[in-house]
């Protein structure tokens, strides 16, 4: 289908099996879930892609896009993918779109096969990205500058690069296929472009929050959802009015929002990965969407998530868990559990992608050995990984992973002293202390991923605090972060710039 033409457009409320709906992207599919389809993950720290056959909720294996994360520093010798984060799928389901956001290119894989047939080197900190209606293109938000890099999604290649804003974060189209919408990182607003012409058509100003981590638009084209995973906020845009009509509180760690048209309703779903929850609202066009229920997931850090074709189901990727959890949207429970690559991040669910109990080219690489989630200890010597009230979530989580043989620690903090370093130390079971790295926390005392690779044979992590930051250590960090503004911004160095972290 060409760009110029429109698709009819979705119902409103979506039917069970044996109907045609709309899946997260405006794709009309087949409803029933089948041995077809499948659900694809796109693994950080493992740089796989995980492919699962909902039919049975079996994992069928990996694609291995690079060797698995041991640091975060690029060899000019290693030209594998580094950071495998961001998925889409073609409007037919039969390629899918992989953005890596350390090595900064994207791969297009064939659903039927599981091969690579294209990859491109694309720009700097490409982070999510879409396929055009007709399939020909994949466009990429580049965080670390201010464009949009076109990617010939058939023969592979950059076609052209256009500006849209600072810090673009993700790119989603319009069901029609003629209007992409792009949330950013470091300007409240939604930047709408022509598709066709590439130029900015208008902009919504406005959001509760500059940095939006993800979006999605609503499969009847209406709303457009946009998370805010720093200040725990989501808006909710009227595509029609051109306007935001609510600023939910949703809670520390809001990220992927998509929507289930069920027959009891059209309902937007929003992980909240800071208090391991799915929040599920009742849509109201034009008004305030109603909170109908929270998801308690038994893993960590739910992330990326997509419906299945008919709506009866959404799949959650676990970043902290390395699983994905299976939710009935009749009952909003889990009712399943599918372990996955290690730091799962975006998810999406292709209908009728491949042939009945295919798993070809499919290895291993990445599964088995679930992380830990171990216990904390803050200076004061209280614990930090039980919940907060108030929706405030843990203030110390350490979530301990065996990649090749080593042990990655990875530390996330909230709500300590601001511009603080801080020691962590692995605890043995005698009491005794291994020193692991240490970490200066922002002038909002969080830092939101902390990473060290080593040999961990303790039983938990504990903080102790080394006092204020040198003047050292800040200048330090302001210079890299200043040194990394997106061209066109004030060169204004904001705190939460100073901390390194691919997890959003």
């Amino acid at each position: 289908m060409s760009l110029a033409q429109a698709q009819p457009p979705p119902p409103a409320s979506g039917q069970r099996s044996g109907a045609k709906t709309t899946a997260g992207d405006g794709t009309s599919v087949n409803a029933p879930i089948s041995g077809r389809d499948r659900v694809y993950t796109a693994d950080q720290t493992s740089n796989t892609v995980t492919v699962i056959d909902p039919n049975t909720n079996r994992t069928l294996g990996t694609i291995a896009l690079g060797v698995q994360r041991l640091g975060t520093t690029l060899s000019p010798q290693y030209t594998g993918n580094v950071g495998v984060h961001g998925l889409a799928l073609s409007r037919d389901n039969k390629r899918l779109g992989v953005v890596s956001v350390t090595s900064n290119t994207v791969d297009i894989i064939d659903t039927a096969t599981n091969k690579v047939i294209n990859e491109t080197d694309v720009g700097r900190a490409s982070h999510e990205g879409t396929f055009t209606a007709d399939g020909e293109q994949f466009w990429v938000a580049d965080r670390g500058r201010d464009t949009v890099t076109v990617v010939d999604a058939v023969r592979g290649g950059v076609v052209t690069s256009f500006k849209v804003g600072p810090g673009p974060s993700k790119v989603v189209l319009s069901p029609d296929g003629r209007t992409a919408y792009v949330n950013h990182i470091s300007a409240p607003e939604i930047t709408a472009v022509d598709v066709r012409t590439h130029k900015i058509r208008y902009t919504i100003k406005g959001l509760g929050d500059a940095f939006s981590s993800d979006e999605a638009i609503s499969p009847d084209g209406t709303e457009l959802w946009a998370s805010h995973k720093r200040a725990g906020l989501t808006s909710v845009i009227d595509l029609k009015r051109r306007r935001v009509t609510a600023v939910l509180k949703t809670g520390p760690d809001t990220n992927h929002p998509n929507f289930a048209n069920t027959k009891n309703g059209s309902f937007a779903y929003l992980t909240v990965g800071g208090l391991d929850q799915t929040h599920v609202y009742r849509r109201n066009p034009g008004g305030t969407p109603k909170l109908v229920t929270r998801i308690h997931h038994a893993g960590h850090a739910p992330h990326g998530m997509w419906p299945s074709g008919d709506g009866t189901r959404m799949y959650v990727g676990m970043e902290k868990s390395d699983a994905v959890d299976v939710i009935d949207t009749a009952t909003n429970k889990v009712t399943d559990t599918i372990g996955v690559g290690k730091e799962p991040q975006a998810l999406v669910y292709a209908p009728n992608a491949a042939p009945v109990g295919s798993a070809d080219n499919l290895g291993r690489q990445g599964l088995g050995d679930a992380p830990r989630n171990v216990p904390t200890t803050l200076p004061d010597g209280t614990a930090g990984e039980p919940m907060r009230p108030a929706d405030k979530g843990r203030r110390l989580e350490a979530t301990v992973r065996s990649v090749s043989g080593l042990g990655m620690i990875q530390l996330q903090a909230r709500d300590l002293q601001p511009t603080t370093t801080y020691q962590a130390s692995a605890v043995q079971k005698d009491g005794s202390r291994t020193s692991l790295l240490s970490f200066t926390t922002d002038s909002s005392g969080n830092a939101a991923q902390v990473l060290a690779f080593a040999d961990f044979t303790g039983v938990s992590v504990s903080l102790a605090s080394e006092g204020k930051a040198t003047a050292q250590t800040l200048a330090r960090m302001t210079a890299a972060a200043a040194a990394s503004m997106h061209p066109g911004s004030d060169g204004a160095v904001e705190a939460a710039d100073l901390l390194y972290c691919d997890c959003c």
